[in-house]
């Protein structure tokens, strides 16, 4: 939802988490300043401390949760309208290619950001990125699940799966290709085509 649908205190603080992620997208958590997040949303510093009294370390949790949220949209959206699993493999590499490409490949995943740049000297951080791959993998693994493969077996695949997508966006970044991408689709569709057969889908 886009911060103008907000009520006035509440659209502040969402602007300041869209302009937290937005900018930890392109530069990381620790390329990110707090001032260039104030000059981005338009907030005054008060509001800041307002609505995060920890300071950067809980703006950075409440991105980190945003982004996690968008990519669930994605997920659901995907399962929701493509027709078979190999579709919303399609559907969600095409997405996320979309938004690559249309950056120039400067955005890259900012929950991956925040894990690699911060995640391991700051606690709250790299919670708030484990709870968000935990959702992640648990909305796939439930997809996973209505085809019949079994809960344990459901959970390791959707875990392969979320390790395949943000791999091959980083080294899309790093190539300034999405051939990483394509590369990483193709061995999702022949993962699914053997664990659905596997379960008798």
């Amino acid at each position: 939802m886009p911060s103008s649908s907000y009520p006035k205190g509440l659209a502040t603080r969402q602007r300041l988490v869209e302009s937290m992620l937005d900018l930890v997208q392109l530069h990381g958590y620790h390329g990110t300043g707090l001032n260039t997040v104030l000059a981005r949303s338009g907030a005054p510093k008060g509001s800041l401390y307002f609505h995060f009294p920890e300071g950067k370390t809980g703006l950075g949790v409440a991105a980190v949760a945003l982004a996690g949220d968008h990519f669930g949209e994605l997920i659901g959206k995907a399962t929701a309208t493509a027709t078979s699993p190999a579709a919303v493999v399609d559907a969600l590499i095409a997405e996320l290619k979309n938004i690559l490409e249309a950056s120039d490949y400067q955005a890259g995943c900012p929950v991956s950001s925040v894990a690699l740049d911060a995640g391991s000297e700051n606690e709250p951080l790299r919670e708030a990125c484990s709870r968000v791959y935990d959702g992640w993998i648990h909305a796939v693994s439930g997809y996973l699940s209505t085809f019949g493969v079994e809960e344990g077996g459901a959970h390791s695949l959707a875990t392969s799966i979320i390790c395949l997508v943000e791999g091959s966006l980083i080294l899309s970044r790093a190539h300034k290709s999405t051939q990483p991408m394509d590369a990483a689709a193709g061995t999702l569709k022949t993962l699914l085509a053997a664990s659905l057969a596997g379960a008798g889908a």
